[in-house]
């Protein structure tokens, strides 16, 4: 796992989920290696037919030179056209958005973990917390019991 989202099971109730290899140029390739790669504000988008991942910064690799990469620039996403064909009309209902999950290395492959994803209301995320705040205690209690 070379970089994972953070804040997306937090703020999106995930309905599906897909793997997509990601076109990368050679110093972005190093750079993520690294681990030089941020996802929090990254998002998907439909255009032209293609699926492409917005918002993502990869750092510019040290020894890149003047042939390194622009950090946020637009990345193409591979994936089957049948699944590209159902993300579209997923992606026009109201409401509905892409965003990556993980991004790791799968034999020498780039690959994102990509979901179809519902905004969450505030409402929702602090009864998610009180459900994993009554978990813990639970089993604190347990632990505890002789």
């Amino acid at each position: 796992m070379v970089a994972r989202n953070p804040k997306a099971r937090h703020d999106y109730h995930i309905l599906e989920t897909w793997e997509a290899g990601l076109v990368l140029t050679g110093t972005e390739v190093k750079s993520v290696r690294a681990g030089k790669v941020s996802l929090k504000e990254a998002f998907g988008i439909v255009h032209g037919g293609e699926v492409w991942l917005e918002a993502m910064t990869i750092s510019p690799y040290e020894s890149g030179g003047y042939v390194n990469h622009d950090p946020r620039r637009r990345r193409k996403l591979l994936l089957h056209t049948r699944e590209i064909r159902r993300l579209i009309g997923a992606v026009h209902q109201k409401g509905l958005t892409l965003i990556p999950l993980d991004l790791y290395f799968a034999r020498g492959r780039a690959k994102v973990t990509l979901a179809l994803a519902r905004g969450k209301q505030l409402h929702d995320k602090r009864e998610a917390a009180k459900r994993r705040i009554a978990a813990r205690e639970a089993e604190r209690a347990m632990g505890r019991r002789p």
